[in-house]
């Protein structure tokens, strides 16, 4: 698989600020770790189930979904509350970005067995571009992304303890990513998705 050069030599990204943002200590290691302990202990953690070619499977991952509260009262997904914790991550990642987010997708990946398969994540207020603020916890994971027209143009970023990556609307249009599998030894590491989504 043909890997494009992400980074110039300086080390800023060199993808158009117009798709994706990173930064890769956001937050301290002090906070990091505390966030990372407190989530692990604390959050009630789901394995969820799909279909995947007319056949069950649980996804190799635990989740948990938090939020403001539904607009329609008959809303299936009716998420979990904000916690302290996550009230403080969201309001400094929109002071930061500007924008606003009404939920956040936590993702926890136990060991390099844990993983999300290609996607492009789709949740979004209809006529809004689907922007994505992404906080990482814990051990650092290679975040795959690779053009949905071409796949041999294809990108790794390692996504280390206490990064934001912001992505922007038109990355989740022509771009779709992944956390593979690793045969490394993986510790803990949680995942926060900040998203405006309409319930």
């Amino acid at each position: 698989m043909e890997q494009f050069k992400l980074f110039d030599d300086t080390e800023h990204l060199l993808l158009p600020e117009h798709l994706m943002e990173y930064n890769a200590g956001f937050f301290d290691k002090k906070e990091s770790d505390h966030y990372l302990n407190t989530f692990l202990e604390t959050i009630t953690w789901q394995q969820t189930k799909l279909m995947m070619y007319d056949k069950e499977v649980v996804t190799p991952r635990l989740c948990a979904w938090f939020g403001d509260p539904p607009i329609r009262k008959d809303d299936r997904r009716v998420p979990t509350p904000w916690t302290d914790e996550l009230w403080a991550i969201k309001t400094k990642v929109e002071a930061h970005t500007g924008m606003t987010f009404n939920g956040v997708l936590l993702n926890y990946y136990r060991d390099g067995n844990d993983s999300v398969a290609w996607h492009s994540d789709k949740d979004t207020i209809p006529g809004l571009k689907t922007e994505i603020a992404s906080v990482s916890f814990g051990q650092a994971r290679n975040f795959d992304f690779r053009n949905k027209e071409n796949h041999r143009q294809q990108h790794s970023l390692e996504l280390g303890n206490g990064s934001l990556l912001l992505m922007k609307g038109d990355l989740q249009k022509y771009w779709e990513h992944r956390i593979a599998k690793s045969m490394k030894t993986m510790k803990a590491r949680i995942n926060l998705t900040f998203r405006k989504v309409l319930y």
